[in-house]
């Protein structure tokens, strides 16, 4: 099942949910054993939620954190830094403030970071909840799966090895079916 990311309205702030995790300012909460996380996860259906949120919480929301959010938007799917920096035409971005906004956005729970085979890593919003992949090494297409599809999988890894395990942080990487075709048939 691939995910897509429609844009609904504006989501009113009092409506926004944060999970309650316990945490203190400063202090990460213990991330579950199937949830790689590193803090909350913020529930928002818009950009201007988000904003408005930052806003709520004493961030500033300046030029780059906008265009950063909205881009993420728009992207509807995993960005690297890179790519957030590279297509920004109209308001070009150093990497390097990319990376700082990124991080913040990650710390407050608007966005996780993943890390999908070789290459940078990439990032993907959060607001409809934590998200599971699988990822070609070769050409590097990611898949959002549901998490129901993995469970008979992990249930197998639980009983074989006693280990709990999930795919957001780290997906599953192999070939996608296009590229296993051509090393099938390069292999013949």
């Amino acid at each position: 099942m691939t995910a897509t990311y429609p844009q609904v309205g504006v989501l009113p702030s009092e409506l926004i949910r944060v999970p309650a995790l316990g945490a203190v300012a400063g202090e990460r909460p213990r991330p579950g054993l199937t949830f790689q996380s590193t803090g909350p996860t913020l529930q928002f259906d818009s950009a201007e939620a988000v904003l408005r949120t930052l806003r709520e919480r004493g961030l500033r929301i300046s030029t780059a954190r906008r265009v950063i959010v909205n881009y993420l938007f728009e992207a509807g799917g995993p960005a690297s830094a890179q790519q957030i920096a590279g297509s920004l035409d109209r308001t070009p971005l150093d990497l390097a403030s990319v990376y700082r906004n990124l991080e913040t956005l990650e710390q407050v729970g608007v966005v996780r970071h993943f890390h999908a085979g070789h290459g940078a890593g990439r990032y993907v919003l959060v607001g409809g909840g934590e998200h599971e992949y699988l990822a070609c090494d070769r050409c590097g297409a990611i898949k959002e799966i549901d998490r129901s599809e993995l469970d008979s999988l992990r249930g197998q890894v639980h009983q074989r090895f006693g280990y709990e395990v999930g795919f957001t942080h780290f997906p599953m990487v192999g070939l996608c079916p296009r590229c296993a075709a051509v090393e099938g048939a390069s292999a013949s």
